[in-house]
């Protein structure tokens, strides 16, 4: 996937700033979105997108499990990770094909998850 940018949604300001940085330093183009419904803005004007890293639990018209199935629907390429630190979604309630991760995230767990995603860095 590399040449695409990773979309980062989460409404925790302090763990968004925190999970682009990795990111970048990661070698990612990352965008990033405060909730559900301005990531599927950016979403449909950024076709680039290749992959998703949303929370569950967020403001707005829809969480992040509405926000992955929308995305599922709408991007069939777009890979998807969906966090957090209080539920634990079980595989049926997520997309086909996407991966979960608890909160808090490791740097490791991150870069783990994006080899078992097959996300590369540009």
């Amino acid at each position: 996937m590399a040449a695409r940018s990773i979309l980062v949604v989460e409404d925790d300001g302090l763990i968004r700033m925190d999970l682009v940085d990795t990111l970048l330093d990661g070698g990612f183009e990352v965008i990033d979105a405060a909730n559900a419904d301005q990531a599927l803005a950016l979403l449909e004007k950024h076709p680039m997108v290749g992959a998703i890293l949303t929370d569950i639990d967020m403001p707005g018209s829809m969480n992040g499990l509405g926000l992955a199935k929308i995305a599922s629907e709408r991007w069939p390429d777009c890979r998807i990770i969906v966090i957090s630190g209080r539920y634990n979604p079980n595989q049926g309630a997520m997309p086909e094909g996407s991966l979960f991760l608890s909160k808090p995230i490791s740097v490791e767990g991150l870069a783990a998850a994006l080899q078992e995603m097959r996300i590369t860095p540009r």
